[in-house]
């Protein structure tokens, strides 16, 4: 078998492992016997149990961010771009959950370098989804020079409440990633909505 089909069995193995029984409780013992392979050769190919778990992290932080990317088609509507960005995320991690388990629980909560790792994917979801809704407000508003900041906060709050709500819906039984998409739609955009119409709300006044 060639090396690389072989490697893909063992991390295909160690995703599921680290994915139900968290990265501290797993043992290369378990990994190897689901792989069908022996425990030297896991080691030959991954080096250590570090380094394996971050080869995990990579390879599902880069299917997660390809899925989204790929479901997203320029030229619609910012809301169809959203939603359709919107139904993969939520697609992808209800079919990979041990995945999604990886990169929302086990990664973040064992330190450096597993949380850089996920932190770089993060980053890039939040900068495609920042493109995106900056784009159609420059448009909405008819300015050009609309500056990122000023929707940068918009897109961590929407990427924030995406990767709860995946949490909750794998947990949830019954729960479609159609389900998830709308509700996250009707809490997230009414608001994006009007503030492409240029209805921003105004906090009350400070007490002197």
């Amino acid at each position: 078998m060639p090396r690389a089909v072989r490697e893909q069995q063992m991390l295909d193995a160690a995703v599921r492992i680290f994915g139900q029984r968290g990265y501290m409780a797993a043992s290369m013992d378990e990994i190897a016997e689901l792989a069908g392979v022996s425990k030297p050769l896991v080691y030959l190919y991954l080096n250590s149990k570090e380094d394996l778990f971050t080869a995990c992290i990579r390879r599902e932080a880069a299917a997660l961010t390809a899925a989204v990317r790929a479901a997203v088609r320029p030229g619609l509507t910012a809301d169809r771009q959203l939603w359709d960005g919107l139904r993969a995320f939520f697609a992808h991690t209800a079919d990979h959950p041990d995945g999604w388990s990886v990169l929302h629980l086990q990664a973040r909560t064992h330190g450096e370098p597993f949380v850089a790792e996920v932190a770089a994917m993060r980053a890039e979801i939040v900068a495609f989804v920042t493109r995106l809704v900056a784009v159609a407000a420059r448009e909405a508003h008819r300015d050009p020079d609309l500056p990122e900041h000023e929707v940068a906060g918009l897109a961590e709050a929407l990427v924030g409440a995406a990767e709860s709500l995946a949490a909750w819906a794998n947990a949830t039984p019954g729960t479609t990633a159609r389900q998830a998409a709308t509700t996250l739609m009707n809490f997230a955009w009414a608001g994006l909505g009007s503030l492409m119409r240029g209805q921003v709300w105004t906090p009350p006044a400070e007490p002197a």
